[in-house]
């Protein structure tokens, strides 16, 4: 398979018999997956050519280099064409990505960034120019057991979450869903403050420090 342009966090690079994962990686059950927002290159490292063996030559590596904010939609390639900043607004089904803003008893206030569209592909994506405000209500967190959803066992401030649009809400707020396995939380830092990988449908790991923490995970693609 061929890397992305522009890959995110939970996104498939590749099998771990064809690449070795780096920075901005982390590989679960033998594939290696996106640990941050950025762009993917694989490189292989130097060996001496002179040198006379009956080796396989290295596998490459992948690495996720982080875009900066400025820059964000800028030297995308294609993707340039395509995802513009601006103040379009989402519409019912649309898949959103957006940052947790607030946890509440029985709601996630979430600032949308970037309107994916109806399918989700990225190419269609639509960087707002400003936040816009979302809620997840408790209800709509998960399809079952909604009666035991606990906010604080899968959002914290700062989360980055996929979501679909599923009502225009009231006059400030869109309602979100993440009940679908591939919704939730994609991308999340620790306590420690550091970037973590998923492990499980309800859990990330802090890669520095071992220790695990409660999400709503979303499936990796």
């Amino acid at each position: 398979m061929s890397l992305p342009t522009l890959a995110l966090p939970g996104q498939l690079l590749g099998a771990s018999s064809t690449y070795n994962p780096g920075p901005g990686t982390h590989l679960h059950a033998s594939n290696i997956y996106a640990s941050l927002p950025g762009r993917p290159t694989a490189s292989t490292s130097t060996h001496n050519p002179s040198s006379k063996s009956s080796k396989p030559p290295p596998k490459q590596t992948l690495t996720i280099t982080r875009l900066p904010s400025t820059s964000a939609t800028a030297d995308l390639g294609p993707v340039s064409e395509r995802i513009s900043n601006t103040n379009a607004l989402p519409r019912v089904g649309d898949v959103v990505l957006g940052r947790v803003t607030r946890c509440m008893t029985r709601q996630v206030n979430v600032g949308i960034l970037i309107v994916l569209g109806a399918d989700g592909a990225q190419e269609e994506g639509m960087v707002c120019a400003n936040e816009i405000q979302g809620v997840v209500r408790r209800e709509d967190v998960r399809a079952t057991e909604k009666e035991k959803v606990v906010i604080g066992d899968g959002f914290r401030v700062g989360d980055l979450v996929r979501a679909v649009v599923i009502s225009l809400g009231d006059q400030s707020n869109y309602y979100l869903t993440t009940a679908k396995n591939e919704l939730g939380v994609i991308m999340a830092k620790s306590e420690y403050g550091n970037t973590m990988y998923p492990i499980s449908w309800k859990e990330f790991k802090d890669p520095a420090t071992g220790e695990t923490e409660t999400r709503k995970v979303a499936k990796p693609f």
